[in-house]
């Protein structure tokens, strides 16, 4: 207990700026957000369901190229001036779609911009400070450094729909974009630095020149077990979450039930981050990992058919919020647990990359689904079968290798 509290003493700023600077990037506010823009643009511009959810596949682009590319600008020059860089271009792309004119391939250009220019916001650059500032409850400080994830997922979703009911869509974005650039921009630049910083006060010394270059990791087979095993997962467990106003109200449940269900994503995935970086820390990650990403399954199964009821919704958006809450930290950890630190970044972005592809593609294979079939029961029956052999291939990792025989910096 005495070592959560010297680590938390020291290391809270990075935590607090972390759940801040996440919880406003690109990876939860696009993606919980887009589901409440897919009505408005559709009727603006009469642009079908699967044409908006393709902007998922444009950002995954964007991720999985620029996403290693941060990371390794993040271990080079340090995690801060990517940080500040990305979050400040990230809000102003971000606004820019308040521009939109109708054209898709305009619409298109600026997600890629969006994932390019804030591929620096994505947990890849932050949780790299927050694995040097702890070890011993490194899954817990994870965890809450991801929380922003489901704090402001949920919050964004309602607070984009009620600027579009009270202002418009336009607006709405730019007060999406406001987010990162009042709140997380701010923060970042008062209380956020890696134990590396000189103006870092209190840091420990950590031995983050141990640790596998990215060569060294893609050579063994972890690193693709990892890589492969997320993308099911995430396919799994993100296609659904921004179709779920789409698949509550194919369900026969309104619009206002079916957005304020969704809703309730941000708490599940809260839950889901701190419950499972406080049993990481305790019990092995992968054993973890294959019981409680294993449970969206049963989601799944609840939302297909034609009986589906707001109750059954609403337990099925917990499961799939819970298990959306542990991915992220989780991978974080299985690499900083299976790699070490010194070329965390690297290593993270590129598993990233792949945990990207599944991630962008799923909501559009979903909508896509929806479309050709009027239903989104092919796709829910699939993702649960997906997440059964995803978690399931991640009890293959073994143990965690003794840190004391990772590489020195100098090996090659």
């Amino acid at each position: 207990m005495s070592d959560a509290r010297s680590e938390f003493s020291q290391g809270w700023k990075v935590v607090v700026a972390s759940a801040l600077g996440i919880g406003t990037g690109l990876s939860p506010i696009p993606f919980y957000t887009i589901g409440v823009f897919v009505a408005p643009l559709s009727a603006e511009f009469g642009w079908a369901v699967d044409q908006i959810m393709f902007s998922l596949m444009i950002m995954t682009l964007g991720a999985v190229v620029m996403g290693p590319i941060a990371g390794m600008l993040a271990d080079r020059f340090g995690v801060r001036p990517v940080v500040l860089a990305s979050v400040t271009l990230f809000g102003l792309t971000l606004a820019g779609f308040a521009l939109s004119n109708g054209s898709l391939t305009l619409f298109y250009i600026n997600w890629l911009l969006l994932s390019s220019l804030g591929a620096g916001t994505l947990p890849v650059t932050w949780t790299r400070a927050v694995s040097n500032w702890f070890n011993t409850h490194r899954g817990l400080a994870l965890g809450l450094s991801l929380l922003g994830t489901g704090l402001f997922g949920a919050g964004a979703k309602l607070y984009a729909n009620y600027l579009i009911g009270e202002f418009g869509w336009r607006t709405a974005y730019i007060g999406l974009a406001l987010l990162p650039l009042l709140i997380a921009l701010p923060t970042a630049y008062f209380l956020f630095r890696d134990t590396t910083d000189a103006k870092a006060k209190g840091a420990p010394v950590r031995q983050a020149h141990r640790g596998f270059s990215l060569r060294q990791a893609m050579k063994g087979y972890r690193f693709w077990l990892l890589a492969i095993a997320f993308i099911p997962i995430s396919f799994a467990v993100g296609g659904p979450i921004p179709n779920l106003e789409k698949i509550f109200t194919s369900k026969g449940i309104d619009v206002q039930q079916a957005v304020q269900i969704a809703s309730i994503i941000g708490p599940s995935v809260i839950a889901g981050r701190i419950i499972g970086g406080w049993l990481i820390d305790r019990i092995w990650a992968p054993g973890v990992a294959f019981v409680l990403l294993s449970l969206p399954a049963i989601a799944c199964w609840l939302l297909t058919g034609d009986a589906t009821t707001p109750l059954m919704a609403t337990f099925a958006v917990i499961l799939i919020g819970f298990a959306a809450g542990v991915e992220y930290d989780m991978l974080a950890f299985l690499v900083s647990r299976y790699y070490g630190m010194r070329c965390y970044g690297a290593i993270y972005g590129l598993v990233y990359g792949f945990f990207a592809l599944g991630a962008g593609f799923g909501p559009y294979t979903f909508g896509r689904i929806f479309v050709q079939t009027g239903s989104y029961d092919a796709g829910l029956l699939y993702g649960g079968v997906m997440l059964l052999v995803g978690a399931a291939s991640l009890l293959l990792l073994g143990r965690y290798p003794d840190t004391a025989t990772f590489p020195a910096a100098e090996a090659k």
